[in-house]
């Protein structure tokens, strides 16, 4: 369980800037038919990168600068559109592999399935997120602090406050946010509570 902790996550930022961001910008639905989630971090983002490219501008992701970011900095409404787990499966295996979102807002379920991979998902206001962006463009490679415990944000000599639910974050900071894990480890608490249950039992 001790592995499964998130206190303090620390690594460079990538800003992804714009609002309403759905998971089918995130990772196309051309990619959901894949068996595995095993290399799906390049295809992340892959029609806007190939579109901006078009136009002679480049995505973030495609920026050599950002390349060993492990921090996403996004807007509001972040990953909305369908449910697919596919979009932060995507995330989460680009380049060095992001370990932690934070935006002015989340869709529920991508925030759910952030939560159910070990992803913290933190929110923040407009005026904060937007510091962080522009702090991450002009210092590419200096690391970010992400504390949970304290809940803030720590780049450049600056702190930002950032917020997470007390429930979640008391399941990251106890290493308890995977509920699967959680269910092996009290499988003898379960298999008791089962015998004692009667429609297992035939109704004795």
């Amino acid at each position: 369980m001790e592995s499964m902790k998130r206190q303090l996550i620390k690594g460079p930022g990538v800003p992804v800037r714009g609002n309403d961001i759905d998971t089918d910008r995130i990772i196309p639905a051309r990619y959901l038919k894949c068996v595995t989630f095993d290399g799906l971090g390049v295809h992340a983002f892959e029609d806007d990168r190939l579109q901006l490219k078009e136009r002679g501008k480049t995505h973030s992701f495609d920026e050599p600068k950002y390349k060993d970011a492990t921090v996403l900095i996004v807007n509001k409404n972040f990953g909305c559109g369908s449910s697919r787990e596919h979009a932060p499966q995507s995330i989460m295996r680009w380049g060095k592999g992001i370990k932690a979102v934070i935006g002015e807002s989340f869709a529920e379920i991508f925030f759910g399935n952030c939560v159910a991979l070990g992803v913290p998902a933190l929110t923040a206001d407009a005026e904060v997120v937007q510091a962080l962006q522009a702090a991450v463009e002009e210092n590419p490679g200096e690391h970010l602090e992400v504390n949970l415990d304290s809940l803030e944000v720590t780049f450049n000599g600056r702190r930002y406050p950032v917020k997470l639910p007390d429930g979640v974050r008391k399941a990251f900071l106890e290493g308890r946010w995977d509920t699967t894990s959680s269910l092996i480890a009290a499988r003898e608490n379960i298999e008791a509570t089962a015998a004692g249950l009667p429609y297992f039992n035939h109704w004795e």
